[in-house]
């Protein structure tokens, strides 16, 4: 998966619209760094550098979606 382990580094988060089917499972468990279009329903990343206390929800975000658009890296 694209999971780097947990650390104390930077999150960095970014998503391959190309890959989004819509489910809107990632704005569902991270409503602070997703949001989806009105029109298309596509994931807008609103946030790529969240907090370090988003970090569990955007994790669980990467583990729902089910096509894997989600791509996380810690440094």
């Amino acid at each position: 998966m694209n999971e780097p382990a947990a650390g104390t580094g930077a999150l960095r988060v970014s998503v391959d619209l190309d890959r989004c089917c819509g489910a809107g499972s990632c704005v569902r468990s991270a409503p602070d760094v997703f949001d989806q279009d009105d029109d298309t329903g596509v994931v807008v990343l609103l946030d790529p550098a969240p907090a370090p206390e988003h970090a569990a929800s955007v994790r669980e975000a990467l583990h729902l979606c089910s096509v894997g658009a989600i791509t996380l890296d810690q440094s």
